[in-house]
């Protein structure tokens, strides 16, 4: 069995609303609609949401009603205080800790392989097939897998990103590293200290495909998280980084897939109508139903 788990806490700052509930698709559909049709029809078995507790009341209306009897759901809640071996949250701490903590919310709902994605990305139908069909093959703890992206076709024409930029080496990650402010400048991509990059580059886009045994792993690097920057105001465990220590340290392997598939996602609020247009392309080639239906 194989779980998608989609990462839907983050309330869309930049965005300016809640981005995963808005609806852009032909038949007002969300991005995340076509995540779960493509994930399904590439054989995934159920579909965790990770979310707030104050957003679950509109989840179960807006989201996971219109799944009912097409695909199991279940939902974890990624919480403030949910900290490892008793620590407090530091006094003044607001928002939660990040795609880390994000993903070890799951851990009481998920027992099986698991492909994780952020909620208002499109990865595209291929690059589900690639990942599941890796995941279905039995691996030992440990053996991981993602699918990456060239990072300027990861770019927003509306602000900057931030990308975990990756080191492949004979199809094996070796390294990813977290780049902030990432902007095309001319025929380059530069980041916010100057460096610039081809923008061939591979990127992480958040597209795992992890074990349960993760989540052990995830706990421990939490906790030494929590001691070193836990006191640091809006301080992150990002989840790229926890595969990068693994990695580093012998204890984890990543194979990376790419897609012919074209990723978008909507990080400010005007790529929203970019977004909607590109949906609307692929169901008029023939890509996607309208509405969207749930076959596999």
């Amino acid at each position: 069995m194989t779980d998608l788990v989609v990462l839907a806490a983050g309330m869309g700052s930049r965005f300016g609303g809640v981005k995963q509930l808005d609806p852009v698709g032909p038949s007002g559909e969300t991005v995340m609609d076509y995540a779960v049709y493509d994930a399904v029809r590439a054989g995934v078995e159920r579909v965790v949401f990770v979310i707030r507790r104050e957003l679950e009341q509109a989840f179960h209306a807006q989201i996971g009603s219109r799944y009912s009897g097409r695909v199991p759901v279940a939902y974890a809640f990624q919480e403030l205080d949910a900290l490892p071996g008793g620590r407090s949250v530091p006094e003044g701490r607001t928002k939660p800790w990040g795609t880390g903590q994000a993903v070890l919310a799951a851990a009481d709902v998920v027992g099986d392989p698991f492909i994780v994605i952020n909620a208002d990305d499109f990865y595209g139908r291929r690059a589900y097939e690639g990942l599941a069909a890796r995941l279905a093959s039995p691996s030992a703890p440990g053996a991981y897998a993602m699918v990456a992206f060239p990072l300027v076709n990861t770019l927003s024409e509306h602000g900057s990103v931030s990308r975990g930029v990756c080191d492949v080496v004979g199809g094996r990650l070796r390294s990813v590293v977290e780049h902030t402010g990432l902007a095309p400048d001319g025929a380059d991509v530069v980041d916010v200290s100057g460096a610039r990059f081809t923008g061939d580059e591979l990127v992480s886009m958040n597209f795992w495909g992890l074990q349960p045994d993760v989540f052990g792993r995830l706990e421990a690097q939490f906790g030494e998280f929590l001691d070193a920057r836990g006191s640091e105001a809006g301080s992150e465990l990002y989840l790229p980084a926890v595969i990068d220590k693994l990695v580093a340290e012998g204890s984890a392997t990543v194979d990376v897939l790419t897609s012919p598939d074209q990723w978008f996602g909507m990080t400010y609020a005007a790529d929203r109508d970019a977004v909607a247009a590109r949906l609307a392309d692929l169901v008029t080639a023939g890509e996607y139903p309208s509405p969207l239906g749930w076959h596999a």
